[in-house]
């Protein structure tokens, strides 16, 4: 079978235990995003199956038009809108989800918190430059986190807050609010309430049509003083233009972010901002992560190969 895994940025899917899984398939992996499906259809030649590294490549219908022998699309973790599922089960392409776990997203959003609220990197980077001790950063402790969306993720952060003596505030959809209030965990009576309460707000929403462009530019300024904000999820979660203009008023006085509106971001203004700690889409880039994330993803192609699918989302492409 002949397969595509796209967007390996690091360029360590051959490094990865579970790529041994695929020995004896005729297997082509990409390291940079191609936007054009033309350019893209043109490098995958004969490709049966891809395998998706979460939402870097788009699946559109044009893209599956040009790929005439793509029997599968195979996405680590949750199918997502960058899939074009109707467009695949119409040329009968099964489109198969992987899964993921949260521990990654969660440590990175909580080391975001800490490196912001210490000045860790400004720190790091003074010292290099020969200067000793510039700053006066602040402790965690006995300081409220507002979580944005109790699920898995927000589950973990809270609970990283509490062991660090936070006072730990919730808010989300009724079904998240309603985990915290199970969990023991204060939630707070509305979206704005949650921003004027957190010391530190953190972001675990799922982006949806109610969710885009949820926070606005009077969530912002209902912080308090040298409020930090972290977003982890989604920038389009986030209004256009909110965060860069209350960053420039002084609320938040930080934010700490490791997802952009296009990504990769490197030309993205939030990264220079004087008043932004910026990652690059890292929350669940390590290798124990990759080790599930593609190897299910992988599974699932080669199940799909067998006659064995599993994972479809579109079964009614699938014989009998």
């Amino acid at each position: 079978m002949r397969i595509a895994i796209l967007d390996d940025y690091q360029d360590c899917v051959r490094t990865l235990s579970c790529f041994g899984r695929l020995e004896g398939h005729d297997v082509v992996v990409l390291n940079e995003s191609v936007a054009d499906p033309a350019v893209l259809a043109a490098r995958l030649e004969g490709v049966e199956a891809l395998v998706l590294i979460r939402e870097r490549t788009r699946v559109t219908r044009e893209l599956v038009a040009l790929l005439p022998r793509l029997r599968i699309v195979s996405q680590t973790a949750r199918v997502g809108t960058h899939i074009d599922v109707a467009a695949c089960t119409e040329r009968a392409v099964a489109v198969a989800a992987g899964t993921g776990s949260p521990y990654a997203p969660a440590e990175l959003a909580f080391a975001l918190i800490l490196a912001a609220m210490r000045g860790i990197v400004a720190e790091n980077a003074a010292l290099r430059a020969g200067r000793w001790q510039t700053l006066l950063g602040r402790s965690v402790r006995g300081r409220t986190l507002g979580v944005l969306g109790y699920g898995n993720i927000g589950r973990l952060v809270a609970g990283y807050a509490s062991a660090l003596g936070m006072r730990v505030l919730a808010h989300g959809r009724e079904g998240s609010t309603e985990r915290a209030r199970v969990d023991g965990v204060e939630t707070a009576a509305s979206h704005r309430a949650l921003f004027a309460a957190s010391d530190v707000l953190s972001v675990h929403l799922r982006l949806t049509p109610e969710t885009r462009f949820a926070i606005v530019a009077a969530d912002f300024a209902a912080m308090p003083d040298a409020a930090v904000f972290v977003n982890t999820s989604r920038s389009q979660l986030v209004a256009p233009g909110a965060l860069a203009a209350a960053l420039d008023a002084g609320r938040p006085a930080i934010a700490a972010l490791d997802v952009f509106d296009s990504e990769p971001a490197t030309g993205d203004p939030l990264i220079s901002h004087p008043r932004v700690l910026a990652t690059p889409h890292i929350g669940y880039v390590e290798r124990d992560s990759y080790e599930l994330y593609l190897g299910t993803a992988i599974d699932n192609v080669l199940a799909f190969a067998s006659g064995a699918p599993s994972g479809i989302v579109n079964p009614e492409v699938l014989p009998g």
